[in-house]
């Protein structure tokens, strides 16, 4: 009787995308093998970790789905099929507990992406994944098998079942998004969407004596606008400008600003929770003496 082999799957990219795509099809019985060229997985996560690492949000669904723009509509079934809320369930039951911080916004309590990455790598190996790391995705051959430059391995050569991209962005080049997979897939006339900013800061000629005295210092209750748009949150002072999540929910609206205009105006009300005729009247108080 010939025994029949499950299906072996490629999974090129071991962020958050791949190592999901990894524990959910290794439960429905493929052989997952994870391709990466950094040293170990997650590497992104863990940077995101350094901020607190935002999970997601308590929002309503309605309100939620709108943070993606026009993807909102393509994605909203997915993000109903798993939601913030299975997303802390899922968190939960790795061992690593969440809460809804003053914002809404959802953290782990220990503020940290390491437990939550460790107790996922070992849920990941448990269930079979392999992992190949600081292996290089050069490409395809003409046989259609995959080439990847192995830095202890030299060239390999891997023909799998099936392969799920899960590439990232070009966001963190020393951290492996580099963005070069994009002409790897043109090579083969597979159109790709042109990368965009997103969570980004924005730069700001700070003076020298600014640098030195604020950079690293958070902006609290902070209300930003474009336009007629606004943003409520912080902000933090960097030494090329600003950064942070008040200017990170304006990302899609600044992009397509600049893009129409070539230039937007951001406005910072750094005392949202005062009038203007109570602000002025407190600058017009003296301060002591001079």
């Amino acid at each position: 009787m010939t025994k029949t082999l499950p299906p072996s799957l490629a999974i090129i990219g071991a962020g958050p995308a791949g190592l999901m795509a990894a524990e959910q099809l290794s439960l429905k019985g493929c052989s997952v093998s994870v391709y990466d060229q950094m040293p170990m997985p997650g590497r992104k996560f863990l940077m995101a970790g350094r901020g607190g690492l935002n999970l997601t949000h308590s929002e309503t669904f309605d309100q939620f789905v709108t943070r993606y723009g026009e993807a909102k509509d393509f994605l909203a079934p997915f993000i109903h099929a798993f939601s913030p809320d299975e997303l802390r369930a899922w968190c939960d039951d790795l061992g690593e507990a969440s809460f809804i911080g003053s914002s809404g916004r959802v953290f782990p309590k220990s503020f940290k992406a390491s437990p939550l990455l460790r107790a996922w790598l070992r849920r990941l190996e448990t269930q079979g994944v392999k992992f190949f790391m600081r292996h290089e995705w050069k490409g395809y051959t003409d046989q259609g098998a995959l080439y990847f430059h192995a830095l202890e391995k030299g060239d390999v050569l891997v023909k799998p079942d099936a392969v799920l991209l899960a590439l990232g962005g070009a966001s963190w080049p020393r951290l492996g998004a580099t963005g070069a997979w994009q002409n790897l897939l043109r090579d083969k006339d597979i159109a790709v969407t042109p990368l965009t900013a997103s969570n980004v800061g924005v730069n700001v000629p700070w003076s020298e004596y600014f640098i030195s005295r604020f950079a690293g210092q958070p902006i609290k209750r902070l209300i930003i606008s474009c336009g007629e748009h606004h943003a409520h949150g912080e902000a933090m002072i960097a030494h090329y400008g600003l950064e942070g999540g008040a200017l990170y929910a304006l990302g899609p609206l600044l992009r397509e600003v600049l893009k129409r205009d070539g230039s937007a105006i951001l406005s910072l009300d750094l005392r949202r929770d005062l009038s203007e005729s109570e602000l002025t009247a407190r600058l017009k108080k003296p301060r002591g003496k001079k």
